[in-house]
């Protein structure tokens, strides 16, 4: 099992910017997959960025592409969103995910198997 925490959350003007960590924590021997997710109140979760194990691959949403960073750090077995040019519609909270079996960058929830609690990112306009 592997554990999840995000941090870096919090309330910001538009235009402004945020960067989330998300560290892991248990069973990260193997390689694999993180996502970054979000989801706004009343709205399904929504795919935000993903990156593969090595890093030399990343994957975005169109909403996102632009603004924001994905990366990682696997010596400290953290990744990165670096958020810049924030809008108020990026609130939501946010989640990092990991996938240990398809090694695919892929924007579906389903593809995850472990979950963080999530963030919160509010922004203010």
């Amino acid at each position: 099992q592997v554990q999840l925490v995000e941090s870096g959350g919090g309330l910001v003007q538009a235009g402004g910017s945020l960067r989330l960590s998300c560290a892991a924590s248990g069973r990260t021997s193997s390689s694999y997959v993180m996502g970054w997710f979000r989801q706004a109140p009343g709205k399904e979760r929504e795919f935000v960025a993903a990156i593969s194990w090595s890093g030399d691959r990343t994957y975005y949403a169109d909403s996102v592409k632009g603004r924001f960073t994905i990366s990682r750090d696997n010596a400290k077995k953290t990744v990165y969103l670096q958020m810049n040019s924030l809008k108020p519609e990026d609130t939501a909270v946010y989640y990092c995910a990991a996938d240990f079996t398809r090694g695919i960058l892929s924007g579906s929830p389903r593809t995850y198997e472990n979950w963080g609690q999530g963030t919160q990112v509010t922004v203010s306009s």
